[in-house]
C-alpha cells in the first residue's frame, strides 16, 4: 500500500461504547521519543532520550522503561533488526534513574516483581555449531559463525544473575530456518514474556515457532508453529492459558501473504481464535507488530509496518483505530512511521495515581494531527 503525504494520521475511529478506555503507548522506529495518547488520540504525556526509544513499556510505578535505537560504534548488533545500545529507565519527568547497557541486547525485555529485568541477547556460536544449522539463505557476505538467544537475569546494579541459552536446547533438525532469510541468526527470537507460572514464551520469526521455557529447566516444554503461524511476534501468555500472537504472514507456504492475530491452546495446539483482515490484504504487516488482550476481551494490534494501532472486537469489529503520525528515518534512510509494538493502560494502572494527564500541555501536537 502507497502512502501520500495526504494519507491521514492520527486518531481514525473511537467507539466509546464498546472500546476499552484507557492511555496508549507506542513509539516510532527509529524515534526518540515515546507517546502516551488518550481515547481520542490526544497526546497525554512523551518521554524522549537521546540515544532514541526504539521500544518502551510501562512500569507499576510509572516509570518507562525502553530499548534505545541501535547501536553505532559496536559492531555486535549493528545492522541486525531488533538491535539496541541499552535497557534504560525514565522516570515520569525524564530523569533517567536506570540503564543496562549490552551491545548484544535486542528486541524484547521484562521488568520482573523482584526487580531483576529479563532480557534477550544474543551470542555467538561456533563455527562447528553454525555448520549443523540448516535452512537459510547463504550470504557470503555474513560472518560464519551465527547468533543464538540466550536470556539473561540483571539485577538493579547491572550484574547477571541467571542465564538460559535457548540455542541449546533447540533442535537442528526441527528448527530450520526460512529459505529467504540469511543465515546470520539461527532464531531470531523478537518476543520474551512470562507465562502465568513465571516460565519464559518465547517467538523465535526465522523459524516460525513459538515456545515455553522452564525457568527451572530451561528446557522447553512447548513448541508451536511451523505450518500454522509465519515469521510472528509478540506471543503474551492469557489468563485463559492460552498464547495469543501476531501472526505476520510473510514468506507463507501456499497462501496469500496477510497477517493475522492468532489465539491457541497450548493444551490441544488448537486455534481459539483468530482474526483475518476483510479482505485479506487490509492487514498485513510484513515485520515487527504486536497483539495485546484487554481487559474487556478485545484486542488491542499493532500493524507495525504501516504504524497503525486498532482495537477488535471478538466478533472483528473494528472500535478504536489510530495512525502513528510520527515519522523517523528506517533502516534505508526513508522516512516511515513503522512500531514495533502498543501497549494499552487503563485509567485505574498503578503508574498514572497523582500524575497529569491533561492533553492541554501538547496543544500544538495535539492540534496538528487532530
Amino acid at each position: 500500500m502507497g502512502w501520500s503525504e495526504h494519507h491521514p494520521v492520527g486518531l481514525i475511529h473511537n467507539s466509546p461504547s464498546l472500546a476499552y478506555r484507557g492511555y496508549t503507548l507506542f513509539t516510532t522506529n527509529g524515534g526518540n521519543h515515546a507517546n502516551l495518547v488518550d481515547m481520542e488520540g490526544q497526546i497525554c504525556h512523551r518521554w524522549e532520550y537521546h540515544e532514541g526509544i526504539s521500544y518502551s513499556q510501562l512500569l507499576l510505578n510509572g516509570n518507562l522503561l525502553f530499548r534505545t535505537n541501535p547501536p553505532t560504534e559496536e559492531e555486535s548488533g549493528r545492522g541486525l533488526g531488533g538491535a539496541s545500545g541499552a535497557l534504560v529507565e525514565l522516570d515520569w519527568e525524564g530523569n533517567k534513574v536506570w540503564e543496562y547497557r549490552n551491545p548484544w541486547l535486542h528486541h524484547d525485555f521484562q521488568r520482573q516483581l523482584n526487580g531483576n529485568t529479563i532480557v534477550l541477547v544474543w551470542e555467538e556460536l561456533s563455527t562447528e555449531f553454525s555448520d549443523t544449522v540448516q535452512g537459510g539463505n547463504v550470504n557470503e557476505e555474513e560472518p560464519e559463525v551465527m547468533l543464538g538467544d540466550v536470556i539473561i537475569e540483571v539485577d538493579s546494579d547491572g550484574n547477571t544473575v541467571n542465564e538460559w541459552k535457548l540455542w541449546q536446547k533447540l533442535n537442528v533438525a526441527e528448527e530450520v530456518i526460512c529459505p529467504l532469510h540469511g543465515r546470520r541468526e539461527w532464531t531470531h527470537g523478537n518476543s520474551l514474556k512470562l507465562t502465568n507460572d513465571n516460565d519464559f514464551l518465547v517467538s523465535f520469526r526465522t523459524v516460525s515457532t513459538i515456545g515455553i521455557v522452564s525457568r527451572e529447566t530451561g528446557e522447553f516444554t512447548w513448541k508451536w508453529g511451523p505450518g500454522e503461524v509465519s515469521h510472528q511476534h509478540h506471543a503474551t501468555h492469557l489468563a485463559n492459558g492460552n498464547v495469543l500472537l501476531f501472526d505476520n504472514g510473510s514468506h507463507a507456504r501456499g497462501n496469500q501473504e496477510r497477517s493475522s492475530i492468532v489465539e491457541v491452546d497450548p493444551e490441544t495446539n488448537e486455534i481459539a481464535w483468530r482474526y483475518l483482515g476483510s479482505p485479506l490484504m487490509s492487514f498485513y504487516s510484513f515485520h515487527i507488530s504486536s497483539a495485546e488482550r484487554q481487559p474487556n476481551g478485545n484486542t488491542l494490534a499493532c500493524e507495525g509496518a504501516h504504524g497503525r494501532i486498532f482495537e477488535v472486537t471478538h466478533s472483528g469489529d473494528i472500535v478504536w483505530e489510530y495512525i502513528n503520525p510520527f515519522f523517523a528515518p528506517d533502516r534505508s534512510g526513508a522516512q516511515a512511521n513503522a512500531t514495533f509494538r502498543a501497549h494499552r493502560y487503563g485509567p485505574d494502572f498503578t503508574g498514572f495515581a497523582g500524575r497529569d494527564l491533561d492533553p492541554s500541555k501538547y496543544g500544538n501536537l495535539n492540534r496538528l494531527y487532530s
